[in-house]
């Protein structure tokens, strides 16, 4: 974090992690390497069938027929945050974008500060200004471990 007069500004790394039954695997560059660029995070689905037999509480994504599958939420947040069978930096951010600011309507504080999105394609940022016009900018990083 930092402070500049009349605004502090927060970065925060965000950890995404795969839904139950999807695992996040880092393709290596063609020189072996681990990329520096996000697009070659891809979403792969794992067996949970095991998992299934025994809690119940888990479709699983390799072997369950595709219309089943349609009704999942996780399945639908995939497609929203993916493109083919890779994390999409930039739908990830349109998605917070939308996500931040009506989530932002439901706390008791949004009658006090005004929530403003300032522009970034590779993260979210975020601007409160309260009415003395002391303003909070929080800066979102995503990142996968």
């Amino acid at each position: 974090w930092s402070v500049q007069e009349k605004t502090i500004t927060y970065r925060l790394l965000v950890f995404l992690r795969p839904p139950p039954g999807h695992a996040f695997s880092l393709e290596p560059d063609t020189a072996g390497q681990l990329p520096a660029r996000p697009s070659s995070i891809q979403v792969l689905l794992e067996c949970t069938c095991s998992r299934d037999r025994l809690l119940g509480d888990m479709l699983c994504f390799l072997h369950q027929p595709e219309d089943r599958l349609r009704r999942d939420g996780s399945s639908f947040l995939l497609r929203t945050l993916c493109t083919d069978s890779y994390l999409d930096v930039e739908k990830i951010a349109c998605w917070v974008q939308v996500l931040v600011p009506s989530a932002w309507l439901l706390l008791p504080q949004s009658h006090h500060c005004r929530l403003t999105l300032l522009p970034s394609s590779q993260g979210c940022r975020f601007q409160l200004t309260s009415t003395s016009e002391m303003s909070i900018c929080t800066e979102m990083t995503f990142a996968v471990q």
